[in-house]
């Protein structure tokens, strides 16, 4: 299973303590889709970018969800468990 979590805090003025709520969405690693909350939270759209790119899932309904780190040619998911990284980088590009 893969997961999104959103936290989600309100402060308001004259309030002591912030009140939050932490809501988790599951998805299948086989095909990852989960609503999007773009157009209820505008904030959300580079972290649902993020995680479309570097973990493979498709929010729904988000206007522009297209690879934010990697470059477009890219292959793979990096951050889940059982990627294989591609063998093209040598230890001489390094410096």
């Amino acid at each position: 299973l893969l997961s999104s979590v959103y936290h989600l805090t309100r402060i308001e003025y004259g309030v002591n303590q912030a009140e939050e709520v932490c809501i988790k969405v599951f998805t299948h690693r086989s095909n990852p889709r989960i609503p999007s909350v773009f157009w209820v939270w505008k904030s959300t759209d580079f972290q649902e970018r993020e995680s479309y790119d570097m973990l493979g899932i498709t929010y729904d309904s988000h206007p522009r969800l297209k690879r934010i780190l990697m470059p477009e040619s890219w292959i793979g998911w990096p951050l889940r468990k059982d990627y294989i990284a591609p063998n093209f980088y040598e230890i001489q590009d390094a410096y």
